[in-house]
C-alpha cells in the first residue's frame, strides 16, 4: 500500500494532466489560445487574487527549504542539477519534488479555477495546470539546489563509508 503523500501526488498529476488534456480538447493548440494564454499571465500579478502570487511560491519555498536541507545532511547533489544531468535519477527526483509539493499543486488548482471562474466567466483548463505549475512547482524545482548549498555549510556532513 502507498502513502498518503505518494497518492496525494497522483491525485496532483492526474489533475493537472485532466486540465492540460481538457484544455486542449476543448480549445486546441493554436496561435491565438497561446497568445491568450500570455496575456492571461502577464495581466494576473496586478490583477485580483495578487496574494497568490505571493503564497503560493513562498509555500513551495517552505519546502524547498525543507527538503534542501534533508538533500544538505544526506549529501546529496543540487536538485535542479541532478535532474537536468543525470537521465537515470531525473524521474525519481521530479516525483520526489511532486510528492513534497502535491498539497501546494492542489491548492493552485482550486484557487485557478475560482479565480478564472470569477473573474473571466469562463474556464481554460491548461491556463489553470500551466499557472499551478509556474507558481507552485517552477519555485521549488529552482530553489531546493541553492538552499542545500547554503545549508552544507551549516550542516555537518556524515562520513562517507
Amino acid at each position: 500500500m502507498t502513502d498518503w503523500p505518494s497518492q496525494l501526488a497522483r491525485v496532483a498529476v492526474t489533475l493537472l494532466f485532466g486540465l492540460v488534456v481538457a484544455g486542449i480538447a476543448w480549445y486546441g493548440i493554436s496561435a491565438e489560445e497561446l497568445a491568450r494564454l500570455w496575456r492571461n499571465i502577464t495581466a494576473r500579478p496586478g490583477g485580483p487574487m495578487t496574494f497568490r502570487f505571493m503564497l503560493q511560491p513562498t509555500m513551495a519555498a517552505i519546502v524547498a527549504l525543507r527538503d534542501g536541507i534533508g538533500d544538505a545532511r544526506l549529501g546529496r547533489l543540487p536538485y535542479a542539477a541532478t535532474i537536468i544531468r543525470d537521465s537515470r535519477e531525473r524521474a525519481s527526483l521530479l516525483w520526489e519534488g511532486i510528492v513534497s509539493t502535491a498539497r501546494i499543486l492542489i491548492l493552485g488548482v482550486v484557487m485557478d479555477v475560482a479565480y478564472q471562474w470569477f473573474f473571466f466567466d469562463t474556464f481554460h483548463p491548461a491556463e489553470a495546470a500551466v499557472i499551478t505549475i509556474f507558481l507552485a512547482f517552477a519555485p521549488y524545482v529552482v530553489l531546493r539546489g541553492p538552499i542545500k548549498r547554503i545549508a552544507r555549510h551549516w550542516i555537518e556532513q556524515p562520513p562517507s563509508d
